[in-house]
């Protein structure tokens, strides 16, 4: 029972490590689509961005799985250390490279914020510039169309 237990454990992980692996390659994806804040193609941003999503969710139930199963046999576990070290060092070891791959993905997000930020704020400030020029423009126009409306202020009345 729980030798099966522990197997499952270790497949958890290893699908663990498998779906940060492509939050990993989602990230580098997403890091190569803001490069370059003039030419970011925001369909693509926005797939990376929902694919993220989608993949932390399926390890969020991959961690809820994993902790249910470690809180039903830990008991019986902490009695036979021993006689499940092996399987015991195998998780440990996944454990500690799962820590690694998420504190690696964390840095990366972090990058990618900083990224978004930028290209965010020089998008802003294009509106920003787009918007007063259209407001300068339309106050001209507005302007030179009152001017024709314009009734002569002089007139010269000799007969």
């Amino acid at each position: 029972m729980i030798a099966s237990s522990l197997d499952m454990l270790e497949d958890s992980l290893i699908k663990k490590i498998e779906v940060m692996d492509l939050i990993e390659k989602e990230n580098d994806r997403q890091t190569e689509v803001l490069k370059n804040s003039d030419e970011v193609d925001e369909q693509t941003f926005d797939d990376t961005v929902e694919k993220k999503g989608e993949l932390v969710d399926q390890l969020l139930m991959l961690d809820e799985g994993f902790q249910s199963l470690f809180d039903r046999i830990k008991e019986e576990l902490g009695d036979n250390k021993g006689q499940y070290k092996d399987q015991i060092a195998r998780l440990q070891n996944l454990i500690h490279e799962v820590m690694d791959r998420s504190s690696s993905i964390e840095a990366h997000e972090h990058r990618n914020k900083k990224l978004a930020e930028q290209y965010f704020s020089a998008t802003r400030q294009r509106l920003e510039s787009n918007k007063k020029s259209s407001a300068v423009a339309f106050n001209y126009y507005q302007t030179m169309n009152n001017f024709k409306d314009i009734p002569p202020q002089f007139l010269d009345q000799k007969n």
